[in-house]
């Protein structure tokens, strides 16, 4: 028996060591020793083998155009939309293109394989459509590129936003997005979760709506989504995306609302880095950061993944496709402190993601897709603590990035001293 790779020695998150053995872009063998020929072994002994890192939540047709047309002065969610809008008026297929692109190529080199991003359909044009329907058929050799129509504007806000979401979709846009809480009232949201819910469910179409990003505590679409999508058998399909009034809601309704969410199999993606930096820019002190209740939602199984939202953009001045640095801000944020809560978010930004976005072939499984990475971390919790080099990067059984393994010497008063970052937190 041959393999075409080989992964050898490297310890898989559960702290199993193992080597893999891919075939073609498949992985066809995991073994504590594989004694077989292979077109190429790669050693990862003492190093930490993952599946790919996965975000459920992003925005790349904004990706990377930080200060075009001007910075966003105040910091906040609305003025980053308006923003946006001026964006619109300047920018060019072949931007939107070309700035995804770049994207993907960091995204690739920090081990990020899978990614879904919502485009906007407030755009009479769909050039955000269409450059992203060219990207994801460009990167599809590496990346599962999911599209997501989003009526950023509102679906009944916007005059033209409900046909042009419609196009969206006959053009190949695979996912029904909205925004709710952004239209004129409360009234005019609960409708269009209605609406984009049944227009998901005719399809046969997954549904992810941005729900109530806002410090509203009355904002409350997230009790709609769950009641249609049961209403309509969506369970498994919905994603409510943000959910940040619930950190500001009363406890008594909370108590309500959350069994509803996990009755209907609906998935939260909270965006971490994004919903501290804007979320209670009106507040004096105490000062709300918008998180919403990660930690409460996993004790009731509700499915929950962290997502990356936004880097360089409108909105986020930072950021560096390391879904990694999510799950470390996450992490404080949901005071997700234990052992066993720290390897959570690092499973959140893997196993999680993958789930929620129905990528079943993912995972370091026999018969999976080959896709994976070597990080320089010996467990899931230490790579999260140091988010390290991604050592190799495979996809779909070949390699498409790796680097060497840094050197950790130093020089303490003119004496040579290896300072060993790397420090195994007991299960």
């Amino acid at each position: 028996m041959s393999f075409d790779l080989i992964v050898k020695g490297g310890t898989l998150p559960d702290g199993t060591i193992a080597d893999i053995g891919i075939r073609g872009e498949t992985i066809a063998a995991i073994e504590p020793t594989l004694a077989a020929e292979a077109g190429r072994v790669i050693d990862a002994t003492g190093d930490l083998v993952s599946p790919p890192f996965v975000d459920p939540h992003f925005h790349m047709d904004a990706t990377l155009s930080y200060g075009i047309p001007r910075i966003n002065a105040s910091g906040t969610l609305l003025e980053g939309i308006a923003l946006w809008g001026e964006l619109k008026q300047v920018m060019t297929l072949e931007e939107v293109r070309d700035r995804a692109l770049a994207y993907c190529d960091w995204a690739v080199s920090m081990g990020l394989l899978a990614i879904r991003t919502h485009v906007d359909t407030c755009d009479d044009r769909l050039l955000g459509v269409e450059a992203l329907l060219e990207v994801r058929k460009q990167v599809a050799p590496c990346i599962d590129l999911q599209l997501v129509a989003f009526p950023q504007d509102g679906l009944y806000r916007d005059p033209t936003a409900r046909e042009n979401t419609i196009r969206a979709l006959d053009m190949g846009v695979e996912i029904v997005g909205g925004i709710p809480h952004f239209e004129r009232t409360m009234a005019d949201g609960t409708r269009s979760v209605t609406e984009l819910c049944e227009l998901a469910a005719e399809r046969g179409l997954m549904v992810d709506l941005h729900c109530d990003e806002t410090d509203d505590p009355h904002s409350r679409h997230i009790e709609q989504l769950a009641y249609e999508t049961q209403r309509l058998g969506l369970q498994g399909r919905a994603a409510g995306s943000h959910c940040t009034s619930m950190h500001s809601m009363d406890n008594y309704y909370v108590s309500k609302l959350l069994p509803l969410i996990a009755e209907a199999d609906v998935s939260i993606i909270p965006n971490p880095l994004i919903n501290i930096m804007l979320q209670g820019r009106h507040d004096t002190f105490p000062k709300r950061r918008g998180l919403t209740r990660v930690k409460e939602m996993q004790a009731l199984g509700i499915r929950v993944g962290w997502g990356q939202d936004c880097v360089l953009d409108p909105w986020y001045s930072l950021g560096t496709a390391d879904m990694l640095d999510v799950a470390f801000m996450g992490l404080h944020v949901a005071q997700m402190s234990s052992p066993a809560d720290m390897a959570k978010c690092f499973d959140m930004v893997t196993n999680v993601n993958a789930r929620i976005m129905g990528l079943d072939h993912l995972g370091l499984a026999v018969g999976k897709r080959a896709s994976l990475v070597v990080l320089d971390a010996g467990n899931p919790i230490e790579a999260v603590r140091l988010r390290p080099d991604r050592l190799c990067v495979v996809s779909r059984g070949k390699v498409v990035s790796e680097r060497p393994k840094r050197d950790a010497a130093l020089s303490i008063a003119g004496r040579p001293a290896t300072i060993n970052r790397r420090h195994r937190v007991a299960d």
